[in-house]
Formats: structure tokens, C-alpha cells, sequence
């Protein structure tokens, strides 16, 4: 078992991270505690919650769902790889469309428009 003090002090690198469950098996680190919560006697007297903690990345997962240490092991390496899928995830490079020259041309014109109502808006000039 590993001390909660120990599980963040490994260096953390940035993504890609792998997502192959045999790869992260020999990158993670497993503890297995009493669960909490109702269950009766079986989850209470069982060590069957489960942290799995991905040192490369910082991700910590949890899974105290079932009695089952297995099943929880399980659930928990599911998240973790769907946690990793999501930090590995970047989004496209938005690249800005060409606005037409039809376009351009029709905002220059309300432009002069709105100039020339603004200008007429003022004191008219004064007569000698």
C-alpha cells in the first residue's frame, strides 16, 4: 500500500498518454482500501474500494461501487483510460473562412451610409 503523501510527488509529463490497459498497468499505481457507505457486513469487513493513481499524468480514479474488488478494479481502469482518452483529446485548429468580397462590399457600403446619415445628423453649414 502507498501513502497518500507519496502519490503526487512523481513528475508529471505532458500528454499523449498511452491507453493500452497492459501499458498502464506497469504505469500505475493500485490501492485497494475499506469502502465506506451502506453494504452491510461484506463491504464493511472487505477490502474491496479501489484508487488507482497514473503518475504520469496526475489522474487519480476512484471505483467503491461493488463488493467486488475485482469488478471495482475494473470500473476503475475504465475510467482511468476514458480520463486519459479525454486529456489526449485536442481539439482542430480553427482556421478562419475568407469572407467573400460580395460581403466586404456590402459592409463598406453600410458603412458610407451610417457615415453620411451621422454627417447630415450635425449643424448644417452656415450661409453667408
Amino acid at each position: 500500500m502507498v501513502p497518500e503523501e507519496k502519490l503526487d510527488e512523481s513528475p508529471r509529463r505532458p500528454p499523449p498518454y498511452s491507453t493500452d490497459p497492459e501499458v498502464l498497468a506497469g504505469e500505475v499505481v493500485i490501492t485497494v482500501y475499506r469502502a465506506s457507505g451502506p453494504g452491510g457486513q461484506h463491504r464493511n469487513t472487505t477490502d474491496s474500494a479501489v484508487r488507482i493513481h497514473h503518475p504520469p499524468s496526475g489522474v487519480t480514479v476512484l471505483a467503491t461501487e461493488n463488493r467486488s474488488q475485482l469488478r471495482n478494479r475494473k470500473l476503475a481502469m475504465e475510467r482511468l483510460v476514458a480520463r486519459l482518452r479525454a486529456l489526449n483529446h485536442q481539439p482542430k485548429r480553427r482556421r478562419p473562412t475568407a469572407l467573400p468580397a460580395a460581403a466586404r462590399r456590402r459592409r463598406l457600403e453600410e458603412k458610407r451610409r451610417q457615415a453620411e446619415r451621422k454627417r447630415l445628423r450635425g449643424r448644417p453649414p452656415d450661409e453667408d
